[in-house]
């Protein structure tokens, strides 16, 4: 499979590296920037899942992953460690190109943006001491502290930010968050409004800051000022 997913994504014009094992991918990263990681769940002798949690540790790089039909505890967890997204096997490789185009996509327009606004200051969005950079895409606590996001969550917590106090359905959060051309899974918003409530919320089980409205959405509740 790795094979045909190489032969196709360098027809496509992409640089690929091939690899066998989560030992290799963490030599290429520790060696080569990388712009995307496509990663199978079920890899030979080591587990997938581990894998990422190894390479989310130390880069926000977005990485999709391959599973299987019935894996969908397995894929819940993984969207918990780090994926952005996942493609289930079998799958069409027009479908696999057209994912992996759309996050390579928004990788380019975030550079693009960096150097346009790199000398007019950055752009944020400021609640209760949290401050959320858009132009760095970071994430910083009352403490001026970087907070850790994934390329789901910065983009989740950003859609949310910028709507505060108004409802938002999950499909317009899927739609913000990962664009149009990106069949999500029907849970992978609540797992992402999880991992944010994790990293912002005193207490995830009473949240204070994303609120669940029951059969309409999420809200973000808070008085945010943009500067």
């Amino acid at each position: 499979m790795r094979e045909v997913l190489q032969d196709a994504l360098q027809e496509a014009g992409y640089r690929i590296s091939s690899l066998p094992s989560g030992q290799a991918l963490h030599e290429l990263l520790a060696r080569d920037p990388v712009d995307l990681i496509v990663l199978d769940l079920k890899l030979d002798g080591e587990s997938g899942l581990q894998v990422a949690r190894n390479v989310r540790a130390t880069s926000p790089v977005p990485i999709m992953m391959l599973t299987g039909k019935g894996d969908e505890t397995d894929r819940i967890l993984g969207l918990e460690l780090a994926a952005d997204d996942f493609l289930m096997k079998p799958f069409n490789l027009r479908e696999l190109m057209a994912r992996v185009h759309a996050l390579l996509r928004r990788s380019k327009q975030l550079s693009v943006t960096l150097q346009t606004v790199a000398d007019q200051g950055h752009e944020c969005l400021w609640f209760d001491g949290w401050r959320l950079d858009l132009t760095e895409r970071m994430l910083y606590n009352p403490d001026n502290q970087p907070v850790n996001l994934t390329f789901g969550e910065f983009n989740l917590l950003e859609s949310l930010v910028s709507s505060a106090n108004h409802v938002q359905s999950r499909d317009n959060l899927l739609e913000r968050t990962r664009g149009t051309d990106s069949n999500s899974f029907d849970r992978s918003i609540d797992v992402l409004i999880l991992r944010l409530r994790r990293k912002l919320e005193a207490n995830p089980k009473q949240p204070r800051y994303i609120l669940t409205e029951r059969g309409l959405g999420y809200v973000f509740r808070a008085q945010v000022l943009r500067r």
